[in-house]
Order: C-alpha cells, then sequence, then structure tokens
C-alpha cells in the first residue's frame, strides 16, 4: 500500500533492501536520535476518495484558504518534490541517514485526515492507512516506527480503530488534527476516545490541517506560517481549560510545531485561571503547570525558541521533530539542539532521542 517498498519488486520484506538497524557504525559518536514527525502518503487511500464530492471540492477550498500564489507554488514545486520521499522508502533511509536520525516516527499525511468521510468510508480509509503504516514500520525495524489514524467523526469508531492500531497492529498511537468537522478536541463525545488512548498508553500526536482563520491568512502562506501553530494553541488550550488533561492524566500527548504559541505564554492562561469563573470551571489545575504533561517537538527553527521552550516545560518534553518531508521541515536537527544554550551532553542526548524512546516505550534504547 506505501508505496515502492523495495527495488526488486519482492515486497516490503526484501532482505536485500532491509537496511542495518542503527548502531555505533552508523551512529558513531552522536547520540541515539528519533525524529518524532515525519509523515506518509498512502496512494490506496486517495482511491478510495476518488470521485467523491468532498474530495472534488479540495481544490477550491485550497485556493479560498491558501491564495492562488500558495497553491500554484505547492503544486509546481513544493509536492512534486514532496511526493517521492512520502511514498518511496529509499529516498526516506538515505535522508535519514544524511540528517542522522536513527529512527522515524511516521504518521500520515495531514492532507489523508478526511473527517468529512461517512462511517462506510471511513472504516476503510482507517483501515488501509493505519494497515499500510504497520506494514512499513514491520519491513523496516529499527528505523521506522508508525502511528496511525482514527475517524473522529465518529468517536466510537474511533476508539476500536484505536485499540486496533495499538493492539493488532502495533503502532505506536495515532495522529489528529486540532479539530475534527468545527469540534473542539475537549468534545464531550470525545470523552471515550481520551479514556482508551490513556488506558491504551498511546501516543497521540496532535497536527493541524489548514487553519479556522479564513481570509485573514489566505495570503503570503498565512495560513501555515502563523495559521497551523495557532490552530496548536487553540487545540491545546481546549483540552486543558475543558479538563481532558485533568480527567486522564495519563495521556501522552505530542504538539506539533512546538505546541503553537501556548508555551511561550503560559502567564496568561494561569492569570485567566486564577481571576475568571468560567476560566476555571472545568480545569482543576493551573494551565502553566498542565503544560509539564504535554510533549512538544522541536519544529520551531532556532535555538533561542528551544530554549525558551526547556525552560517553560522541562528538557524531559521536548522531543526531536523535523516535520519531514515538506518544506517547512527543519532537517538540521543535530545543529539545532548542539546549538540550545546551557544543555549538557545528557540534555541533549535526552532531546535527540531519549526522551522519544522512553515516550513511546522503544526497546534496547
Amino acid at each position: 500500500m506505501y508505496l515502492h517498498f523495495c527495488g526488486h519488486g519482492c515486497g516490503p520484506l526484501c532482505q536485500a533492501d532491509r537496511p542495518a538497524r542503527p548502531g555505533s557504525a552508523q551512529r558513531g559518536r552522536r547520540p541515539f536520535t528519533v525524529d518524532l514527525h515525519c509523515h506518509v502518503l498512502v496512494p490506496a487511500v486517495e482511491a478510495l476518495v476518488a470521485g467523491r464530492p468532498q474530495k472534488m471540492a479540495e481544490p477550491g477550498i485550497m485556493r479560498a484558504t491558501m491564495g492562488e500564489a500558495s497553491v500554484a507554488h505547492n503544486n509546481a514545486v513544493m509536492l512534486p518534490k514532496a511526493f517521492l520521499k512520502l511514498t518511496n522508502i529509499h529516498h526516506r533511509l538515505a535522508d535519514m541517514d544524511e540528517m542522522g536520525v536513527d529512527v522515524q516516527v511516521v504518521s500520515p499525511s495531514p492532507t489523508q485526515y478526511y473527517y468529512w468521510a461517512d462511517d462506510d468510508l471511513a472504516e476503510r480509509v482507517v483501515a488501509v492507512q493505519n494497515e499500510a503504516i504497520a506494514e512499513l514500520a514491520a519491513a523496516h525495524p529499527g528505523r521506522i516506527v508508525g502511528l496511525g489514524t482514527a475517524a473522529l467523526q465518529n468517536p466510537a469508531m474511533a476508539v476500536a480503530q484505536l485499540r486496533r492500531a495499538v493492539r493488532e497492529l502495533g503502532l505506536k498511537g495515532v495522529e489528529i488534527s486540532t479539530s475534527v468537522n468545527g469540534k473542539e478536541l475537549s468534545d464531550p463525545a470525545l470523552r471515550p476516545f481520551w479514556a482508551e488512548a490513556e488506558a491504551l498508553g498511546a501516543t497521540v500526536f496532535i497536527h493541524p490541517f489548514g487553519t479556522t482563520l479564513g481570509d485573514r491568512t489566505n495570503t503570503h502562506y498565512l495560513v501555515n506560517t502563523i495559521g497551523q501553530p495557532l490552530e496548536t494553541t487553540v487545540a491545546l488550550s481546549h483540552l486543558i481549560f475543558g479538563g481532558v488533561l485533568d480527567a486522564y492524566p495519563g495521556l501522552k500527548i505530542v504538539a506539533a510545531h512546538g505546541g503553537g504559541y501556548l508555551p511561550t505564554y503560559p502567564g496568561r492562561s494561569r492569570h485567566a485561571w486564577q481571576v475568571r469563573p468560567e476560566a476555571a470551571t472545568d480545569a482543576l489545575t493551573d494551565p502553566a503547570a498542565l503544560l509539564r504533561r504535554i510533549w512538544y517537538d522541536t519544529v520551531v527553527y532556532d535555538a533561542v525558541a528551544v530554549r525558551h521552550l526547556i525552560d517553560r516545560v522541562g528538557v524531559s518534553q521536548v522531543v526531536v521533530g523535523t516535520d519531514y518531508p515538506f518544506d517547512m521541515g527543519h532537517y538540521d536537527v543535530h545543529g539545532l539542539i548542539g546549538g540550545v544554550p546551557g544543555l549538557d551532553d545528557p540534555d541533549r542526548a535526552a532531546i535527540l532521542g531519549g526522551n522519544a524512546a522512553a515516550l513511546l516505550g522503544l526497546e534496547g534504547r
């Protein structure tokens, strides 16, 4: 289902194409490194949604929300460059070696959430997607770890899909968007999903797709540049103020793009929680303290921003992410972490791989 598992036509388990497990020969003197923010695209999913009215409407929606210039650049430059890396394991493994990444934690391209799908289609889309990612991980042990997805538009279905992803397919959790068809992640209907995620010890990677800001961000690629981090900020705020993190303290949530803007300004959330009764209706715990229960990737581009993130949430809550293979990704992870002021070698090793290994239960790391 995932394109080009091997170059010999013999399938994903081809021994000739299976890379060596990362070890001293590959790692040299650098720390074990896990990239927790990487994407794959499953072409078989596109075959399932082809011809659906909602899929046919996508180009128009993209032009309206992103702007003609950004759509044109994506179609001519960004997407053609990304497509092979999204679908070809050889390109992926070569890039990992060049970046000094031992393990990629792969999750679906957010373009394939398809929360508009009806129950029958949603069942098939998620099954195909999760099985393809599980197959990819099984074919490349020690290099690829998988996160699946779930049809949050049907919470009962999403619970069953999450359970199958973890218990049967061996995935470490799922990736979800920052809202679902206008409903927030704190919506009461999603409580069973969060309860199941906690019970399974599943990692939930929150990654936005677009923004709800409408025309205000449909020029200059603002839809992604500021819109997507803002969506994560809003989503995390709903989980905090909506009481989800209090209700399920064992949740393992990873926030894309450094958690958006929320970790840069936690004092305002704390102040509102202290002085506004409606802000504290459902949240039992200081919002600034709850930020330390979430993990954050390093897609913040500069060492000063990483340093600030560490100061707010602690070294233990920061994991490497690149946003592979899109052009908004940051790929010099060793240079980035090496440039963060005030870190010692154990701190750098924790951020580069130790924290992710502990979060995901990667053995022998």
